[in-house]
């Protein structure tokens, strides 16, 4: 099976410049995954999605880079989930773009 969570928005912050580290600012994140299902045995995307959005704002992360591979390293230690694909956007940092990192 393969699970995408698409556009999931909160405010945490993230950054490195002075402004960020005082000001939450707004993230989207898409994340996809592959895993084995079983009627016993399913990932509950629910979760998965409350369990990005607490890492996030708990961590207050200073690089985009470390977000996403703290975020891997957890959902693959908790999930059973074979290929992980994680986006992390940045919509409003800049005045003319979207700024996003992938893994």
């Amino acid at each position: 099976m393969k699970v995408k969570i698409e556009d999931l928005t909160f405010n945490c912050i993230i950054g490195i410049l002075p402004f960020e580290r005082k000001n939450e600012q707004r993230v989207i994140i898409n994340c996809s995954f592959s895993y084995n299902f079983t009627n016993s045995k399913f990932i509950d995307y629910s979760k998965v999605a409350s369990d990005i959005e607490k890492l996030m704002k708990k961590n207050k992360f200073k690089l985009i880079e470390d977000a996403l591979l703290n975020l891997k390293k957890y959902l693959k230690d908790k999930y059973c989930i074979k290929k992980l694909n994680i986006t992390i956007q940045k919509p409003d940092i800049l005045p003319n773009c979207k700024v996003s990192v992938s893994l």
